[in-house]
């Protein structure tokens, strides 16, 4: 066991945990932010998606021990109130089914946007390509991100 500091979502927090734990589950279990969730464990489905220092990263693939010093960022980070661009445009358009993979679907398609404000539909299947959505609503997700880069 080691004591580990971690920057999540802009506030500080001292975890005591194997280094070799994946950040997914000390985000969850130890830290108490379940938005990211637990889907495949082995970074092929993009559930737990969550931004390391700026970047899309599979939680379930990084350990804790490498995370010292690196700003985190989960779902519930993007935005204060809910109210971040791809959230709203994710209700407008009626995104989630089951909602299962939603958050690692926002996160990833947040990448994009900060590079890329205003991505082409092949832009936006490329880049959101491997976050796997079980419920098929993929038309519903590029529709999102397309709304959302017109009214960011």
């Amino acid at each position: 066991m080691t004591m580990v500091s971690l920057n999540v979502n802009g506030h500080a927090h001292k975890v005591e945990a194997d280094p070799d734990t994946p950040l997914l589950w000390v985000l969850r279990d130890d830290i108490g932010l379940t938005g990211t969730k637990f889907g495949c464990g082995v970074a092929q489905c993009g559930a737990c998606t969550v931004h390391v220092d700026g970047e899309p990263t599979r939680s379930c693939s990084v350990q804790l021990g490498d995370m010292a010093g690196k700003k985190i960022t989960t779902i519930e980070g993007l935005s204060a109130k809910s109210d971040h661009p791809l959230q709203k445009a994710w209700v407008a358009e009626q995104v989630p089914q089951c909602g299962y993979c939603q958050s690692g679907q926002i996160m990833q398609a947040a990448a994009l946007l900060k590079s890329n404000p205003k991505p082409t539909r092949e832009q936006i299947v490329e880049h959101m390509d491997g976050n796997i959505c079980r419920c098929g609503t993929y038309g519903r997700i590029i529709a999102a991100i397309q709304r959302a880069s017109k009214e960011a």
